[in-house]
């Protein structure tokens, strides 16, 4: 499967991950509730990373991608924490877009520090994703 058919899965997953995790945090403190859904995902990952036989390349990372790793780890749970207590004091249908906002700040990140281009189509899509999260949120 290419990189397109991964991504799309992706997405299809963080529907369903902000409609459970809604019902989820109805009844419990949202740090809590991420504290039993990082959880869950720490084993299911293990799981399957020994399962793959993967588990022993671990001694081959160097420690600047060990750091990086650590780094999105930590910004992984912020987002999470975050997340959570924005869907227990709001609408998923509104929490959601606004989180995807994450797309177009990749964009100018990835421009400003990583190099990447940013061309007329990728620019004109950062826009309409901006744009329709602002309306979803409004409306």
């Amino acid at each position: 499967m290419t990189w397109i058919g991964w991504a799309l899965l992706s997405a299809v997953f963080a529907a369903a991950t902000a409609l459970l995790a809604k019902v989820g945090v109805a009844h419990v403190n949202s740090n809590l509730a991420t504290a039993l859904r990082t959880s869950v995902v720490v084993v299911f990952a293990w799981g399957i990373t020994l399962a793959l036989g993967k588990h022993g390349e671990i001694r081959s990372l160097d420690r600047r991608t060990v750091l990086f790793l650590a780094l999105s780890g930590l910004a992984t749970g912020l987002s999470w924490l975050c997340y959570f207590r924005a869907l227990q004091l709001g609408s998923a249908s509104r929490v959601a877009p606004l989180d995807k906002l994450s797309v177009p700040l990749v964009m100018v990140f990835a421009w400003l520090l990583l190099g990447e281009k940013i061309t007329v189509p990728v620019l004109a899509g950062g826009l309409l994703i901006t744009a329709g999260a602002v309306v979803m949120v409004l409306g």
